[in-house]
């Protein structure tokens, strides 16, 4: 079994109860679905120990006060509250939780908000100079409250260095998935998607599709079995006729079967597996086009320049620039 990854939570009066909750049910989900291996262990800290009543009246109970945590450990994560008015709503900004931030920041290995928990990270100063995201109805607050800090409002997550800062609400779940993947891998972070049936990757403005979770399951279980021997062999030779003898059918009757399964055809169910493999790579490597285009089976560099442009209407350079998950 790994070392234990320590995960310390700030809770307090009305704090968002999924931001809480999701990337808790993450990491215990990565536990699980690696026998333990995983390591990650949730604390939750508020002011004392004992009931925080959250922003949808359900309680939860901290385990220990902030005064109480100490030594070093893996993961602060950094939720919100928000205050309702009559020109929308406005972060919480709790003077108590910014000391207790700041005071416990050069602790944790990383840092980590989530929502309007932006807000508090920036009070302390962690984000100067840095780019960050919040929910996109604080967002035009948090800029103008933190001038040194470049706030964009589209992005899922945006992670500078240690430091990551998460969108809104559901997002929570996206960010956490991208900290299993860096801890675990893709394929760890996969399988906790999977179970919760979710997108393994949803960040930023363009259109995030897991190709293979998008899809509802096949009636038939070749079909499902060909779908991941797809995503497993990009850079073999995935031509409908190809797929076709694997299934020891002909090719005109595959063609019309996968159809029925999928709703869409052999060639454009490959290219878009392609393509999302491809932005993980744009994302989290820096390996070089023809590297990526070989990887994902493109042949060439042209080759995936042309599918990204059909599917997401951009160059791998401009995508990579802005959705590149590294500092």
């Amino acid at each position: 079994m790994s070392s234990t990854r320590r995960v310390v939570i700030a809770v307090f009066p009305d704090v968002d109860l999924l931001d809480v909750t999701g990337p808790a049910e993450v990491f215990a989900l990565a536990n699980r679905e690696t026998g333990g291996a995983a390591g990650y262990r949730v604390e939750l800290a508020g002011r004392t120990r004992g009931e925080v009543v959250t922003s949808a009246g359900l309680r939860l109970v901290a385990d220990l006060s902030f005064d109480e945590v100490d030594g070093v450990f893996d993961t602060l994560l950094v939720p919100g509250a928000v205050d309702a008015g009559p020109g929308g709503q406005t972060a919480r900004v709790d003077s108590d939780v910014v000391a207790w931030v700041a005071r416990v920041t050069p602790l944790a290995r990383r840092v980590v908000s989530v929502c309007t928990g932006a807000h508090l990270l920036a009070a302390t100063g962690l984000l100067d100079g840095k780019t960050a995201t919040t929910h996109w109805s604080t967002a035009a607050q948090l800029a103008a409250d933190h001038p040194e800090v470049t706030v964009d409002p589209d992005p899922i997550f945006v992670r500078c260095g240690r430091v990551w800062t998460g969108a809104g609400i559901s997002s929570c779940m996206d960010l956490a998935l991208a900290l299993v993947a860096e801890d675990l891998g893709e394929e760890a972070a996969l399988t906790v998607a999977r179970q919760l049936v979710m997108y393994l990757k949803r960040q930023g403005g363009q259109s995030q599709v897991s190709v293979p979770l998008s899809r509802p399951p096949a009636t038939r279980r070749d079909i499902d079995d060909l779908r991941m021997f797809i995503v497993d062999h990009l850079d073999g030779d995935l031509s409908a006729a190809a797929l076709a003898a694997r299934m020891c059918l002909s090719e005109r009757h595959f063609a019309r079967v996968f159809r029925q399964q999928t709703g869409t055809t052999p060639g454009a169910y490959v290219e878009a597996v392609r393509v999302e493999a491809a932005r993980r790579l744009l994302e989290s490597t820096d390996q070089s086009l023809d590297q990526v285009a070989a990887a994902c089976g493109f042949g060439s560099v042209e080759t995936l320049h042309r599918a990204l442009r059909k599917q997401i209407g951009t160059t791998p350079a401009a995508y990579r620039r802005r959705f590149r998950m590294t500092a």
